[in-house]
């Protein structure tokens, strides 16, 4: 019997893990289960409460905000597994959704990380995530399958390549992570997911989609008010995902796309919203690859 081992971040967010605490507790069978919930440095420590809605909990707490791929990767260390399936706190999960990941899982040999079909929580009739078409590298623009669609059932037979899965919800093999590498760390929030799911394809595994299973993200259909960490974070990390996932002469070629018409649009679109104060961060974005050229390609 296949042990599968649940990780998920918590930060600042007590109420809302325990929820999927409950959610994972109604809906899933625990005796294949081992559930590890990382703590990223969040300013109150709410173990004992995690821990007393969850029994056999396996609690990590960090010192230090390690980021997305950081707490992932921290509680890997502690991950028993043969499955991993890392899962936002800010999730809920619906009845056999493990065991049919895992049975595709089994059905393909080739599969390297599979996400579900993903609804919002507060629409749940609207998907949030079917799948990504192709990126297209000069650009690092792409699309989401399904995005903003009624559900109506037309995913519900659905298992085929994708070209990423979604960080939200992600099933790998604890084999393969220890072959191909753990999520790179480098890009603290945004990207880290796509760059790992470029690892796997490099190492011959492929993406994979099924709309034979969902979960319910909490994530807003309206992302709101943009913030400073957010526009440093993914201006950063999508040209950092140029350099390290293409040839030096796509990332000029992306170089000269991102100057010349990517930034000024950005810096329009901020003075039309009365955003200005987010245009330092922008350029604090740009220059930190000014001095940080080890990240470049090959330094995986």
């Amino acid at each position: 019997m296949s042990l599968t081992s649940i990780i998920s971040v918590n930060y600042n967010q007590p109420k809302v893990t325990l929820d999927f605490l409950e959610s994972i507790k109604r809906n899933l069978n625990l005796d294949k289960l081992e559930v590890i919930i990382v703590d990223n440095a969040s300013v109150d420590d709410h173990g004992e409460d995690f821990k007393a809605c969850f029994p056999n909990l396996i609690y990590v707490r960090s010192e230090i905000n390690l980021g997305f791929a950081g707490g992932n990767n921290l509680g890997l260390k502690f991950a028993q597994g043969d499955y991993i399936l890392m899962l936002n706190n800010d999730t809920e999960v619906i009845d056999g959704m493990v065991d049919i990941l895992i049975k595709e899982m089994e059905a393909n040999s080739q599969i390297g990380i599979i996400s579900p079909l993903i609804l919002y929580y507060d629409q749940p009739e609207t998907i949030q995530y079917a799948g990504f078409t192709p990126m297209n590298y000069i650009t690092c623009r792409n699309k989401t399958n399904g995005l903003y669609a009624q559900n109506t059932g037309q995913f519900s037979a659905a298992s085929n390549e994708t070209a990423f899965c979604h960080g939200a919800a992600m099933m790998c093999r604890r084999a393969d992570i220890v072959k191909i590498g753990m999520m790179p760390e480098v890009y603290f929030l945004y990207y880290e997911e796509l760059d790992w799911c470029e690892m796997f394809k490099k190492a011959g595994k492929k993406i994979w989609f099924t709309g034979k299973t969902h979960i319910f993200h909490k994530e807003s259909m309206s992302v709101g008010r943009e913030s400073a960490l957010k526009t440093y974070f993914t201006t950063r990390n999508r040209i950092l995902f140029i350099r390290r996932n293409t040839t030096l002469v796509n990332t000029m070629l992306f170089g000269l796309y991102f100057i010349c018409i990517a930034t000024p649009k950005q810096i329009f679109k901020y003075v039309k919203e009365q955003r200005t104060d987010l245009i330092p961060y922008l350029r604090k974005a740009i220059f930190w690859h000014l001095t940080n050229p080890k990240h470049s390609r090959g330094s995986i």
